[in-house]
């Protein structure tokens, strides 16, 4: 991991990165950055609770635009500040919009150089906006190339600490699989669409989201189907004791909006 010199409450990083204040870390990246973007937002229902249990930031150019378009604009030199704001905005538009289920942020591992630092800007934005942070949840996604597994772990213990819930993306699609569940120990996984995609119509599917759910169980993790589409997934899924489910059948994302899920 690259080294950091400490400077009171200022943290210096390679290549000049820096970060103070959440509005420092805004302020900067529309600089650093070179591009503006937005937030859309897709519900995440709990079924045997008949509601809304989180919602998913999801990342968008500024005028709807795809993820792509904004993600493509990453590099390694602006990956930091893209993470930091990345959190910043889904957090004030969470507030904006009066999200009062969990919100789900996505994180990028390897642009945090120090757990401790990068999450500054996390909390504070939290108070200034008054969203409770005991409702956030970080999402890595498991096919992310990780170089550090131990700076993960790291990680997920520092966000545990401060009462922040850590969940797994993509279950199933990336090289860690077993290993992640047991070194990281998240709050939620969320099974990849592509075992959840056509799961009525493959026994072999079914086979492994059966034992991953009873895995889960076993662990005291929530499990959530992502990528739902159509009736005869859910139905399959819920005969499979699944209760959370995110995908176009309920909704699809909403840009800057909050949308209402069509519950079964």
């Amino acid at each position: 991991m690259p080294q950091v010199t400490e400077l009171n409450d200022l943290q210096v990083f390679p290549d000049g990165v820096r970060q103070v204040t959440c509005r420092d870390c805004l302020a900067e990246a529309s600089d650093k950055l070179g591009f503006s973007f937005s937030m859309a937002f897709q519900p995440i229902v709990d079924i045997d609770r008949n509601e809304i249990y989180a919602y998913e930031a999801l990342v968008r150019g500024p005028n709807g635009e795809s993820a792509g378009s904004v993600l493509g604009q990453v590099t390694d030199q602006n990956r930091y500040y893209f993470d930091q704001a990345a959190r910043v905005t889904a957090i004030r538009l969470a507030s904006e919009l009066g999200i009062e289920a969990h919100l789900s942020i996505n994180f990028m591992p390897n642009a945090v150089y120090k757990p401790q630092a990068c999450i500054r800007a996390t909390m504070e934005a939290a108070a200034i906006y008054g969203f409770d942070p005991k409702r956030l949840i970080f999402e890595v996604t498991e096919a992310e190339r990780i170089t550090d597994r131990g700076h993960l772990r790291s990680i997920f213990d520092e966000y545990r600490e401060r009462g922040l819930m850590r969940a797994i993306d993509d279950y199933g699609e990336g090289f860690a699989g077993l290993n992640h569940l047991i070194e990281l120990e998240p709050d939620l996984v969320k099974i990849d669409l592509n075992l959840i995609r056509g799961v009525d119509e493959h026994r072999s599917k079914q086979a492994v989201i059966r034992s991953t759910a009873m895995m889960c169980e076993e662990m005291g993790i929530e499990l959530i189907a992502e990528g739902v589409e159509t009736r005869e997934e859910y139905e399959t899924l819920r005969s499979l004791g699944l209760n959370r489910f995110q995908g176009y059948w309920f909704a699809r994302p909403g840009f800057e909006t909050l949308p209402i899920p069509e519950m079964p």
